[in-house]
């Protein structure tokens, strides 16, 4: 089953999602992350996924536009902003959307910080375990 996570910048919660989903879904899923505008990974998201034995190296940012023409089962929305705006394009499957809160649009000191990207990380944890039993 091939899965598309998609936000803004492709820099925090469509990440934490794709390395969620790889670490709980096994190799039932194909998955993948991308941006309407695509930056680069937050540090904070690096560091919080770390604290939790993910390794993000081969992890990178990447643009919608890599996977047009591409066919998913699941195109799963993680931000208001990719919802609003993200174009419907043929070969999409099962379109859902999660909205979680932007981590990287939280001010404060950098523990602050490292703090809320934990929230936003147990939050789309929880989400994808459910999405699993929900799936069967």
């Amino acid at each position: 089953m091939r899965v598309l996570f998609l936000c803004t910048g492709n820099s925090a919660r469509s990440q934490m999602s794709e390395a969620f989903l790889r670490v709980h879904g096994g190799d039932k899923f194909e998955v993948h992350s991308a941006g309407l505008e695509p930056t680069v990974i937050n540090p904070f998201t690096v560091k919080v996924l770390e604290e939790v034995g993910i390794d993000t190296s081969s992890q990178h940012a990447k643009s919608l536009e890599t996977y047009l023409g591409t066919d998913f089962s699941y195109l799963i929305t993680v931000c208001a902003n990719a919802e609003e705006r993200c174009p419907v394009f043929p070969g999409m499957g099962t379109r859902l959307h999660w909205p979680f809160e932007d981590p990287a649009a939280f001010e404060g000191s950098d523990e602050e910080k490292t703090e809320k990207f934990r929230e936003i990380r147990g939050k789309i944890e929880t989400k994808i375990k459910s999405w699993l039993i929900d799936l069967g």
